[in-house]
């Protein structure tokens, strides 16, 4: 988008609603503009009648006028600043729920796209540039320019031969602030990218401490750490130098404008053309009017840097989901959970190649089915693809001979429960995690569920038992346990089709023991695909499919692959010896 569609889009539909207030800020920045023009018109009957023709009457009044005037002009900015402040965090809750709401309704494939950390610094760094632009800017594009006009205004009313030299200095400034603003929208481009680095680190340093401390890289953390830090510094410099470059071109312009007016008004009051109390009036005005010239000379630069961010925002905001319901799509109505993929391809958008070749399955309702196969075969692809976590390239997916693309995307992960290796918890507390699939269940459910998973053996025995917070992840909790609330959460789901991928992996014996007692429960008379990882697993399989490079290359009962598949066989004889 140009500049002009990104400020109209953030009017219409961040600013257009804080309207009244916007109009009330502007109200208060008539009465700055008014006041600090009325200072610099005192000044002309204060020389006058003081200075000049010593009225004693007038030399309590002035001066008080000029209170009243300073008053009443920072008052006025105090209110119009408070406004505008309550308007912009208005204006940033709103991007920020936006944006967050974009995210979590996003494609699975969209956040995998970027790193978390790119994502935490649009969510931060640029909205602050968006919300300064709608806020400081706007503010001071009403204030500053209505502040000029009134001292313009007695400018000529001074003198106007002076007035026109004094007002070069402005389309002077303007010519320097555009020159400024392309520079300004680079750099801040750049340091918002070194802002999202700097983010991304940092969270991967949270995420990974305790293999910086095994391994004892701290010190090599510490250089990254450094280089990120140090980059970050440096366009942070550059933008405030191109914003401080302004100082001295407009220093040097008000030092020649001065020089001249004092020459010229010299030269003036020589031949009595200007009266004394008319040029301080005058250079009152012309020296209150440099910082409205200088704010808006600079308003350029925060509009650039507004619109950079916006326009690093806005497609997020943007963003349409890809993974829709179908036209005329209807409730997915299951009678015995029977899946089928039939020529089923698969590729994910920024990778090449497809990740699934015209695959066939056939899992029967009920019924537990596995796939095995090597690390990066396709096998979690598979089990993605049927909650339409990813939209397959061609094919299709049936559940009891209904198309998952002809049922409504609620309905069909309504029936769906998934069991991951990788747990994911939230920081919240271990009934909240556990209640997170069906937020309507009552505690004697939850219990249910926790002693259907053995989970309640730990829970039991901690001081706060189900209100006990677990970290972030899950962190105060041991890799059997988060698996077992995990399970947990997929028994209160109640779902006829149970997807587990690789849900024992890296567990002790006595532990995978509980888990896998826990599993029988969950899957028993439900439709189940599991990604095997342990033989216990593949044994109690109803059915298996060896997959290779996104292929199904043998299927059958663990007795028959054992005799026909080499590949199985190979797998199943590591396994052992892992085991």
């Amino acid at each position: 988008m140009d500049n002009k569609q990104v400020l109209n889009r953030l009017y219409n539909d961040y600013t257009k609603k804080f309207l009244n207030k916007i109009i009330l800020a502007a109200f208060f920045s008539i009465l700055v503009a008014s006041s600090t023009s009325s200072i610099a018109w005192l000044l002309d009957p204060a020389i006058e009648k003081i200075f000049i023709e010593k009225d004693q009457t007038l030399i309590l009044i002035i001066p008080l006028l000029i209170i009243i005037a300073f008053t009443t002009k920072g008052v006025s900015l105090y209110f119009a600043k408070t406004i505008m402040i309550g308007v912009g965090e208005e204006v940033k809750k709103i991007l920020q729920s936006d944006m967050l709401k974009s995210f979590i309704i996003a494609d699975t494939e969209f956040i995998d796209d970027k790193h978390t950390g790119k994502y935490v610094s649009n969510l931060t760094f640029d909205v602050n540039k968006i919300t300064n632009l709608l806020t400081n800017a706007l503010l001071s594009l009403f204030k500053d320019t209505l502040t000029l006009i009134g001292l313009l205004i007695v400018m000529f009313y001074q003198n106007w031969k002076l007035s026109l030299i004094a007002i070069i200095m402005i389309p002077l400034a303007s010519i320097m602030a555009r020159t400024l603003g392309k520079r300004v929208r680079k750099v801040t481009t750049e340091a918002q990218e070194k802002s999202g680095f700097l983010t991304t680190y940092l969270i991967e340093i949270f995420k990974n401490h305790k293999l910086i401390k095994i391994f004892q890289r701290e010190d090599y953390e510490n250089s990254r750490a450094d280089k990120y830090i140090e980059e970050l510094k440096e366009k942070e410099k550059k933008t405030g130098i191109v914003f401080v470059r302004a100082t001295p071109i407009m220093e040097t312009l008000t030092g020649i404008m001065i020089a001249i007016l004092i020459f010229y008004s010299g030269k003036l009051i020589m031949t009595n053309e200007l009266d004394i109390n008319n040029f301080f009036s005058f250079l009152a005005a012309m020296m209150l009017a440099y910082q409205p010239v200088r704010a808006l000379a600079t308003l350029t630069l925060s509009v650039n840097m507004g619109i950079s961010a916006a326009n690093r925002i806005l497609p997020i905001i943007d963003n349409e989901k890809k993974i829709i319901d179908n036209q005329n799509s209807q409730p997915l109505s299951l009678t015995k959970g029977h899946l089928e993929f039939r020529n089923v391809t698969f590729k994910y958008n920024n990778k090449e190649g497809h990740v699934i070749n015209s695959i066939n399955l056939n899992i029967e309702g009920g019924k537990m089915t596995a796939l095995v196969g090597h690390s990066g075969a396709g096998k979690s692809t598979i089990l993605n693809l049927i909650p339409r976590f990813y939209d397959i390239a061609s094919g299709d997916i049936f559940i009891d001979g209904n198309s998952v693309y002809k049922a409504t995307i609620s309905s069909l992960r309504k029936n769906i429960s998934l069991v991951s290796q990788d747990t994911t918890l939230f920081d919240d507390t271990i009934k909240n995690n556990i209640a997170y699939a069906n937020p309507n269940a009552s505690d004697e459910d939850i219990r249910n569920a926790t002693k259907l998973s053995f989970s309640d053996e730990f829970i039991d025995k901690l001081p706060n038992k189900y209100e006990t917070l677990i970290g972030e992840n899950g962190v105060r909790l041991s890799g059997g346990e988060k698996q077992r609330l995990s399970i947990a959460r997929a028994m209160l789901k109640k779902s006829q089709i149970v997807l587990l991928d690789e849900a024992t992996s890296s567990l002790d014996s006595e532990t995978e023991n509980k888990i896998q007692e826990a599993i029988n429960l969950l899957t028993k008379d439900r439709t189940t695909l599991v990604i095997a990882h342990r033989l216990s697993t593949i044994l109690n399989s109803d059915k298996i499919y060896v997959i290779d490079s996104g292929s199904v290359i043998d299927e059958g009962k663990h007795e028959n692959l054992i005799k026909n598949s080499k590949i199985y066989k190979n797998f199943y004889e590591k396994q052992l010896r892992k085991d």
